[in-house]
Order: structure tokens, then sequence, then C-alpha cells
């Protein structure tokens, strides 16, 4: 807005250069494709929006007022602002069609996700990845508030998320499993164990754990109505990975993905805290927008609804 909040068109701008590199209305209206009339008005209209005059029309040919000769630079400048500005904006545009956003929690983050987008990648020219590591709800927010295109975490039937109830997309990658876990002691029996007549230390998920939802969702219908009360919590986290890092410590047992504790089975690191048993199988779900998505998101959407 200029004085008195008049409105600026921008062909104003162009028209100024124009008469400023001729110095004729007749020529640069032409140049202009417009007729000189309406060339007229439109010097005239920005002039008003300075307020002074910008052209000497008693010269031949028409010349800048001193006025005028200070305005072009900076016009020049403030078009050539523009443009660049609008270049990078389509840069961005096309930046961001081409990429892809995941969201994963951070578990599957630390161990399903590199080799599950190794093997998409053999298959399919990806472009740019952009990925955010956190919680199951926070991942969860950021695909309602459309930040996202995809959402990788853990799922189970008897426990449905936000996306579930919202009727999100969704298709089934893999499975993995949640095995009760400790340290050893010395002998290689668990420092904390289930079904062994006491109330065990438990190293727990917070509530904004998706694994955390599962468990509670799951564990009257597993394993008794009183398994819950059972429990002694004496540890809670969002993440997996910090629960491991404590059950390791000899803290507590806890319920962690079998994809992130194989090696510290195998290695003896950590035992099975339910003798085989005490287990809950979970999905390894990929969860999608709803609305339509870039050309690559939707090819890749493609791919897995044919391959999982």
């Amino acid at each position: 807005m200029g004085p008195g909040n008049r409105p600026l068109d921008l062909e104003w701008l162009e028209d100024f250069l124009a008469l400023a590199e001729t110095g004729n209305f007749s020529r640069a209206a032409q140049a202009r494709s417009i007729a000189q009339p309406a060339f007229s008005r439109h010097i005239r209209s920005l002039e008003e929006w300075v307020g002074v005059d910008l052209f000497d029309r008693s010269a031949h040919p028409t010349a800048l007022t001193a006025a005028g000769k200070r305005f072009q630079p900076l016009l020049q400048e403030v078009l050539a602002g523009l443009e660049a500005a609008r270049i990078k904006a389509r840069a961005a545009h096309d930046l961001a069609a081409a990429s892809l956003s995941f969201a994963a929690t951070h578990v599957l983050s630390l161990t399903f996700f590199p080799r599950w987008l190794a093997g998409v990648e053999s298959r399919l020219s990806m472009g740019p990845i952009q990925t955010v590591s956190d919680s199951s709800y926070a991942c969860e927010d950021l695909m309602l508030q459309r930040r996202v295109q995809f959402v990788l975490c853990h799922g189970h039937a008897d426990a449905p998320g936000r996306l579930d109830e919202a009727q999100y997309p969704v298709r089934r990658l893999s499975e993995d499993v949640l095995v009760p876990v400790s340290a050893p002691d010395a002998g290689g029996a668990p420092l904390h164990a289930l079904g062994k007549g006491q109330s065990p230390s438990v190293l727990a998920y917070s509530e904004a754990s998706g694994l955390g939802r599962i468990m509670r969702a799951i564990q009257d219908i597993e394993f008794g109505k009183d398994f819950a009360t059972s429990l002694s919590i004496v540890f809670t986290a969002h993440h997996a990975a910090l629960l491991r890092t404590m059950a390791l410590e000899g803290r507590g047992l806890a319920w962690l993905p079998m994809s992130l504790v194989s090696d510290d089975l195998r290695g003896g690191a950590l035992v099975d805290a339910g003798a085989g048993g005490w287990r809950v199988p979970v999905d390894i779900r990929l969860y999608r927008q709803q609305a339509q998505m870039a050309p690559v998101a939707e090819a890749l959407w493609g791919l897995v609804s044919e391959t999982g």
C-alpha cells in the first residue's frame, strides 16, 4: 500500500521501467503491448502511489525527474528480488514434490527402516528423503497435521491408534514380537523373571509410546486380568532404546522388540525373562496420507501395496 492506502499494481512498475528506457510514451506502450491511454493512466497511478512526479513530461524525450532517478535503481532491485523469490519458491516446491517424508518411531528408525528403505530403493528411484524419528504419539501428530506423507510404527489389531480410528490407509510391512528380557545373573538366569510367584521389577512404556499402548491393551487379554497389578513399575520411558539400556544395566525386565534385542539375546547380554512365553506378536506398519500425494510418494505406496 502507498499513500492513502492505495493498492499498487506490479504492472505499473514494469511500465515505469519501459518508459524510463524509451523516453517515449508511444514506444513504451507498444513494448508493453498496451494501448497508450491505458499506459499513461498506469504511469499517473504509479506517481500518485509514490506521491511525486517521476517523469518530466515537458522534456523531449520524456526524462526522469530527480525522484524518478532515485526510484529507478531501487525499483530494479525490488523486481530482481521478486523474480529471485519466485524462482526459489518454485524450486522449493519442485524439491518438496520430489521428496519423500517419513515419521518413524525411534526403535524402527534404528532397526527396520534403513534395511527396508534399501530394499525399496533397489526397485524405485526415490530422490530426496526426509525422516523424523519420534514417539508413536508424535509421529501420529505429524501425520494428522499433514506434515509427513508416511508413518512407520508398530501396531496390533487389539490396540488401534489414532490413525486407525481416522481410517488412514495402512499396509503391513513385516512382523515383530515383544519379548520380556532381563540382564542375566552370574549363572545366566534372568535377574528379573516372570512366573516366579513374585512381583518383578518392570521397565515400562509411557503413554506416548505405541508399544506401551499395545501392552496396556492386550496384557489382560493375553496374560490374565490380574497381570498388571502383579508388576512393580520401576522406570517409565517413551523409547524402547532407553528401556533396553536400563535392562542391560540390570534395572528390571522390559518387553522389547526382537528387532532391537536379537543381537543382545544371541550374545547373552540379555536373556529371555519369560522362558519363551509372555510374548506379544506385533505388526510393522506403514500409514499414508489420505489425500493424493506427490507422484514419487504414490509410486512408493503402489510398490508397498504390491509387495509389502
